[in-house]
């Protein structure tokens, strides 16, 4: 089962930007938001070699908003169309992540106020800035037959790991997972 550590701290040493490979846009805009060549790594030292941002502060209809900007860089990066079942799934996973993690920013953190997609070799990388105090983390014990609550089980369960930075400059945090690339 992937790990999940939901560790609090510093994800790959990014200083004190609190968003590893994520602390300035440079490189030229993509269809879909903003493309950068900027860098970085991952919570285990793995490279990063775009990132691309996205503006959900104020906006309407931030959840698929957020899944067709991740779903457009999923095709610029060639995770789709996807060739196999297994490369299908995977990116079906980021999209249900993003969903699920941009939808708990609306309700838990006063709303998500920028998203982040970064792309390296091995691994997909998605930060959701807010501006919430609290902490995401899977409902104990988790009652599969129950409404609600599953959002972070989900990200939980799909993820290489996950976690949560706060802004060392104030209120808000970034809530970050990773997962494997399609083979």
């Amino acid at each position: 089962m992937p790990g999940s550590s939901g560790a609090t701290g510093t994800p790959g040493g990014s200083g004190g930007s609190g968003a590893s490979g994520a602390s300035g846009a440079s490189g030229a805009p993509g269809p879909s938001g903003q493309a950068s060549d900027e860098g970085g790594a991952t919570a285990q030292g793995r490279p990063i070699r775009q990132v691309r941002r996205l503006r959900l502060a104020g906006v309407s209809g931030a959840v698929p908003r957020a899944r067709d900007f991740t779903r457009q860089a999923l095709q610029d990066w060639g995770w789709l169309p996807a060739a196999t079942g297994d490369q299908r799934a995977a990116a079906e996973d980021v999209l249900l992540v993003v969903s699920e993690l941009v939808t708990n920013a609306c309700l838990h953190a006063e709303g998500p106020e920028e998203l982040r997609v970064g792309s390296g070799p091995k691994v997909l990388r998605l930060e959701i800035v807010d501006l919430g105090s609290g902490s995401p983390a899977p409902r104990t014990p988790h009652r599969a037959g129950r409404p609600g609550g599953h959002g972070m089980f989900i990200v939980q369960r799909l993820c290489l790991d996950w976690g949560v930075v706060r802004n060392p400059e104030g209120t808000g945090k970034t809530v970050w997972a990773e997962l494997a690339a399609p083979n």
